[in-house]
C-alpha cells in the first residue's frame, strides 16, 4: 500500500553514495525532503530524470527542500554514476534488504526487483506533502516538482 499525501514517511536510513548514512528523521524540523524513487542509476528514464534534478537543485536548495534520490542500486554504482554525471546530491541505496524503503512507501515492483517512479514532498515534520507515483516506463514532468513546490510555501 503507497503512503498517501497527510500521512506520515516512514523514515529511513540508508548510506549515499559515499557511504555516509542518511535518515529521513535528520531532517526534521530543518529542511523539507524531495524523496525521489528511480528504478536504476544507468538507465535511459533514469539518467534524464536525474539529470534534470541536477540542473534544477538551486530550485529545491532556494525553498529549503534537499533532494534525495533513492534506488537498489548499489553505493559503488550511484558513486560511479553521480561522479561521472556531476550529481552531488545524496544517492541512497536500498540495496539491502533489497528495496525495503521502496516497499514501506507502496512503490516496489516485486515483479522487476526495482522501484517505481515515486516522488514524496515531505515536509519539516514528517509528513507527506505531495506525491506523484509512474509506472517504470514513464518519466515525471519537471514541472508537476516545481507546481508542487510552489503549493509548498
Amino acid at each position: 500500500m503507497s503512503i498517501e499525501v497527510g500521512q506520515y514517511a516512514p523514515d529511513f536510513e540508508l548510506a549515499d553514495q559515499h557511504g555516509q548514512t542518511v535518515r529521513l528523521s535528520d531532517f526534521r524540523g530543518r529542511a523539507r525532503v524531495a524523496a525521489v524513487f528511480y528504478p536504476l542509476a544507468f538507465s535511459g528514464i533514469c539518467e534524464d530524470e536525474l539529470r534534470q534534478l541536477r540542473d534544477s537543485a538551486e530550485e529545491f536548495a532556494e525553498r529549503d527542500v534537499q533532494l534525495l534520490g533513492i534506488s537498489v542500486d548499489s553505493m559503488f554504482a550511484h558513486r560511479i554514476w553521480a561522479d561521472q554525471e556531476g550529481v552531488d546530491f545524496p544517492l541512497l541505496s536500498d540495496f539491502w534488504p533489497h528495496g525495503a524503503v521502496a516497499q514501506a512507501y507502496g512503490v516496489f515492483d516485486d515483479a522487476r526487483g526495482v522501484a517505481l517512479r515515486g516522488s514524496f514532498l515531505v515536509d519539516t515534520e514528517g509528513v507527506v506533502r505531495w506525491k506523484i507515483v509512474n509506472p517504470i516506463s514513464r518519466g515525471r514532468d519537471l514541472d508537476d516538482y516545481r507546481k508542487a513546490l510552489v503549493e509548498l510555501d
